[in-house]
């Protein structure tokens, strides 16, 4: 029997020769999630999926090149098992996964296979704080009780956030209690793209099927089928054939709906039907607990100074905290010693770059605003209410609601200690002002490109 050491090492190798077989994102969503947890016998590796779902996934969709890489790697025959915690479910999930498979080539309307997403995305593995316990609670009620509680869920934030890992927990809850669940996870640039091709070849019912026969329909960045007018109908049409059959709808924006310019009145009201909710950039106490969890999760205790250095220095994205972990637990676990502050701080030199220059101030905004209108930037927090100053202040607070992650209490008192409810009437007259003035929406949409890029 091989040593612990050869099995990890075996299935090191044989990862970094899948990473060339497989897609980027097959890649990263379940072959990075396997661990090599031992051997039954000489010629079988065992592997531990995180979730029954992506053990289905992996059995049906890549034995054969895992099999194969094995071996080579090897160079001996090898085969493997692989587990997943919860195994009551395995054998019908993977038998879901395998008549799926076999009947969609001869049935174009056959129900959608199970959804390609991140096998680590659980609820398990989701860090809740005060700014996404909402969102949290919501998609944990929806997971339980889909097609009947809070549809649909419109969750909306900045990216980066948790809006994904979401979805994909939902969809992860929901295929463990059912495998026989439609559930599709696609983008709304997905579903542009699918329906253009069904008019392009005259194939629009087995489309419509496609999407209308759903159990769970997720579909993130839905602010892109904004201007989409003929796309727009046929989701509004969509739409409302799944609540109809209490078929669960769950949408991402990284806006409220009411934002989204050039949106249908009409599929702006039905986004608000169900449950909308925000997800905010985390605290700093929220970001040093996801931090300390995502080493856990990688058999690594995050040293307190260093998790409190990477969250105070990384606070736009979560995925970049993510990022952090994963080259500390690399080159620690190559060094085989504990890093310390410096060598992480240069380990992470272009990730903490990229994130200072992502990092845009109230204060930055209120003077690009101020220049712009030619008012004293000191008119950004005066009571002054003079049409040539309120407007430029109202557009100042609308950009910052958009570009920067500060609560509306933070807004406000950022402009002279006005509360919420000033900011979010600012937020709606710009909204509104640009809708029906061509002129203003140039100057806030240049205003938001310059800030954007010299951010």
């Amino acid at each position: 029997m091989a040593s612990p050491v050869s099995h990890l090492s075996l299935w090191e190798t044989t990862k970094n020769e899948l990473r060339n077989v497989f897609s980027t994102s097959d890649f990263d969503s379940w072959i990075s999630t396997l661990q090599a947890i031992g051997y039954s016998d000489d010629q079988t590796l065992l592997l531990e999926a995180p979730t029954v779902l992506a053990e289905a996934w992996v059995s049906s969709n890549f034995s054969d090149s895992i099999r194969r890489q094995l071996t080579l790697a090897a160079g001996r025959n090898m085969n493997f098992e692989i587990k997943a915690p919860k195994q009551s479910d395995v054998r019908e999930a993977t038998a879901v996964v395998e008549s799926t498979r076999t009947t969609r080539a001869s049935r174009a309307s056959a129900a959608a296979t199970p959804p390609a997403i991140k096998a680590t995305n659980t609820f398990e593995n989701f860090i809740v704080g005060p700014e996404n316990e909402m969102a949290h609670g919501a998609s944990i009620a929806v997971a339980k009780d889909p097609g009947h509680v809070y549809n649909p869920l419109f969750i909306h934030g900045p990216t980066g956030l948790g809006k994904t890992h979401l979805m994909h927990a939902i969809a992860h809850s929901l295929y463990a209690s059912n495998p026989r669940a439609r559930i599709a996870y696609i983008s709304s640039e997905t579903f542009v793209n699918d329906f253009i091709s069904s008019l392009q070849s005259g194939s629009v019912a087995p489309f419509r099927r496609k999407y209308r026969e759903l159990d769970l329909l997720l579909i993130d960045d839905i602010q892109f089928l904004a201007g989409k007018e003929s796309t727009q109908d046929e989701f509004f049409h969509t739409f409302n054939e799944l609540l109809n059959n209490h078929k669960q709808v769950v949408l991402t924006s990284d806006r409220p709906a009411s934002e989204i310019a050039k949106l249908q009145d009409r599929l702006v009201s039905r986004f608000q039907w169900g449950m909308v909710a925000s997800i905010q950039a985390p605290s700093l106490e929220t970001r040093i607990a996801i931090l300390r969890k995502k080493a856990q999760a990688r058999g690594m205790e995050l040293q307190p100074e260093i998790a409190e250095f990477i969250a105070s220095r990384i606070a736009r994205n979560v995925r970049n905290l993510e990022g952090a972990v994963t080259r500390i637990v690399g080159l620690s676990g190559m060094t085989r010693k504990p890093l310390d502050l410096p060598q992480v701080e240069k380990l992470l030199h272009d990730i903490l770059v990229e994130e200072a220059s992502h990092t845009l101030t109230v204060e930055v905004i209120q003077r690009k605003v101020a220049e712009h209108y030619r008012i004293q930037m000191s008119d950004m927090t005066s009571k002054r209410r003079m049409q040539n100053i309120a407007f430029p202040r109202q557009v100042a607070m609308y950009l910052a609601t958009q570009l920067t992650s500060m609560s509306l209490v933070s807004i406000g008192e950022a402009f002279g200690g006005r509360d919420h409810g000033t900011v979010i009437h600012a937020r709606k007259t710009v909204t509104n002002q640009m809708e029906v003035d061509a002129n203003v929406r140039r100057t806030v949409d240049y205003l938001r490109g310059q800030l954007s890029t010299n951010r």
